[in-house]
């Protein structure tokens, strides 16, 4: 019979990276995909996958050309929406990262899937709900709700992986990667499971995922320069950009990860989560809850606020949300938050909504590991609230990381937070 361990015992249960995978408009090598956020560089360009001449937002962190190659059955990826796609290479690739192979010694009824979607399957619902309005029911896929579901990424992964353990899927908009993650860590430290295989995915650029964002009033539409719009922490910031992909961590329990041999890539100490319980799509002004969060985080993690020297901001480039976060900060760390860098990772890739967490937690662990912080690009006029917080304007910084928050916050006052550090043995 499983025992499950108490309260007391949890934080005893230590968690470990062994692999990641991603999907980015920076391709699907996580080497690559962090030089070229070293380098500073813009994956925001005019959308070219449909035509945008009607709306007033026209570029986006667009993935193009995108080739499963040999991670997915062909016939399936036909049919299969783009967030699944996304998250099938994703996830096989940080599989592979964690030199977890089909004759692997694993016991997988120990071995689980926690992968959400913000959206889910839009381009796919999209489609079928015109192909039904405009010819009639018959002519729908018998496939349209398997590839609109949110828990079909997730689903696939477990079958062609064959782990059995815990299999679910989170959906909380922007933060859905963040509380995935959260719930996997904790599957591991309740002694439910071994090793988890954690994240998310999204594919919301197309007609219907940008007319929703534009009546919503969200995006930037600084359409003559496309790769200066996400300017995070900016004066001159007018919304979010829109972005897409997907990234999935394998997490395991230490003693599992070291007895197979594995590569440890960080420790994820632990996490949060909570609620503004103000607003449907506005934070909380005053950053009282995600400072909340973060407390409870650091608390739950048995880490120390001193510890702390790097945060991956949510950073979104919208006029409310990324002060709103800044505060938070501040009421958490008080005056020593002259000794924290921050940086944001939207300001290059946009805003990749239920993928963001799980991209920028694989971001955290590569500056951790190479002790090198991406800069915040398009940083031309500081917003002063700004303070002693130093943004990592505009040239990436050499930082030895001794701790690390990254935040991720949702459409519905969703607030969650993951605590990384380097492996110490």
């Amino acid at each position: 019979m499983l025992k499950l361990r108490n309260e007391k015992d949890m934080t005893k249960r230590r968690v470990v990276v062994t692999g990641m995978g991603l999907v980015s408009c920076f391709g699907d090598d996580v080497d690559f995909f962090y030089n070229s956020l070293l380098e500073g560089k813009s994956g925001i360009k005019n959308i070219s996958t449909f035509n945008t001449s009607n709306f007033p937002t026209k570029f986006a962190g667009e993935i193009e050309n995108f080739d499963v190659g040999d991670f997915m059955h062909k016939k399936l990826a036909r049919r299969a929406d783009p967030f699944i796609r996304y998250a099938m290479v994703a996830g096989k690739k940080a599989v592979q990262m964690a030199n977890i192979f089909e004759d692997s010694d694993l016991d997988r009824s120990r071995c689980g899937v926690i992968i959400g979607s913000g959206m889910g399957g839009m381009q796919s619902f999209s489609n079928g709900v015109q192909s039904n309005v405009e010819l009639n029911y018959k002519k729908l896929t018998p496939f349209f709700v398997p590839m609109i579901i949110s828990n079909m990424a997730g689903a696939l992964l477990s079958i062609d992986l064959k782990f059995e353990g815990p299999n679910y899927s989170i959906s909380t908009a922007c933060a859905t990667s963040s509380y995935s993650i959260n719930a996997a860590v904790e599957q591991i430290q309740m002694g439910k499971a071994d090793l988890m295989l954690t994240g998310g995915s999204e594919a919301a650029i197309s007609p219907i995922g940008l007319a929703g964002f534009v009546q919503a009033r969200a995006l930037s539409q600084r359409n003559d320069q496309p790769q200066k719009a996400s300017r995070p922490w900016d004066k001159a910031r007018d919304g979010f950009v829109m972005g897409e992909g997907s990234g999935i961590l394998v997490l395991e329990e230490l003693s599992h990860a070291l007895n197979r041999g594995a590569n440890i890539l960080a420790e994820i100490n632990g996490g949060a989560i909570n609620s503004d319980a103000f607003h449907m799509t506005e934070p909380k002004e005053d950053g009282s809850n995600v400072a909340k969060c973060i407390e409870i985080a650091l608390k739950y993690s048995d880490i120390s606020k001193d510890r702390i020297n790097y945060i991956n901001a949510h950073a979104t480039s919208t006029l409310a949300g990324d002060l709103c976060e800044v505060r938070a900060f501040k009421k958490v760390f008080g005056d020593k938050i002259k000794n924290i860098k921050m940086n944001a990772t939207k300001s290059m890739i946009g805003h990749t909504l239920g993928a963001a967490g799980g991209i920028e937690a694989i971001t955290t662990i590569m500056a951790i590991r190479t002790k090198k912080l991406h800069p915040t690009i398009n940083l031309e006029n500081i917003e002063e609230e700004i303070g002693d917080l130093d943004p990592v304007a505009n040239i990436y910084q050499n930082h030895n990381i001794t701790g690390a928050i990254s935040c991720s916050f949702g459409f519905g006052g969703h607030n969650s937070v993951l605590v990384f550090t380097p492996f110490e043995g």
